[in-house]
């Protein structure tokens, strides 16, 4: 069985982030589906489910009216467990607008940025924020200890923006705002061989 856990999604309470582990996901595509396998068809047919949407290495779900997760919770989780061992049942909607995207994107940012990455920059007396997300590039201000630390370019570079590409495989770039140029996608120059 493939281990399976559910995240609130705070300011949602109709929602719940289904986080797999290693590479389940990988391959089936970011954003709303338009068809998924028949254990969650069902669900959205009868009203159990609103939306099922695809976020990189999760499954959120969205419950329908008059719903709860306390008695739904349960045949949702077994359904998930089913539909993954339908790989080509899971199509995702083409055409998706970059200003969805971008609202997913943004979305995944916060995540990211509440958890482990932001608690990393944290430990070390640095603050991040967003700043916003547009055409997929997400742009953020670094603060505290980060503000102007040589290190800083690999906090953003290797840490938050391999994290948000594993989410959201539609990300440009990382940008931070308090720099000179704003662009942090690519290493810093090297000086050797000059005096």
């Amino acid at each position: 069985m493939i281990p399976m856990h559910p995240q609130q999604m705070p300011g949602r309470p109709d929602r719940l982030r289904w986080v797999m582990s290693g590479d389940v996901l990988t391959g089936r595509g970011t954003g709303p589906l338009a068809d998924v396998p028949a254990p969650l068809a069902a669900l959205l047919a009868d009203g159990t489910l609103a939306q099922i949407t695809l976020d990189g290495e999760a499954v959120i779900t969205c419950l329908g009216a008059e719903r709860n997760w306390s008695e739904e919770g349960a045949r949702v989780r077994s359904a998930l467990y089913a539909a993954l061992d339908d790989p080509a049942g899971w199509i995702t909607v083409d055409g998706t607008s970059s200003c969805d995207d971008d609202e997913q994107l943004h979305g995944v940012a916060r995540e990211v940025l509440a958890g482990e990455v932001g608690d990393f920059v944290r430990s070390h007396g640095g603050s991040i924020e967003l700043v916003g997300v547009r055409d997929g590039i997400v742009t953020v201000r670094l603060g505290g200890a980060c503000h102007g630390c040589p290190a800083s370019w690999f906090t953003l570079h290797q840490r938050l923006e391999r994290r948000l590409r594993q989410r959201h495989p539609g990300l440009r770039e990382v940008r931070n705002a308090a720099s000179p140029g704003g662009l942090f996608g690519r290493a810093p120059a090297s000086h050797e061989g000059t005096s």
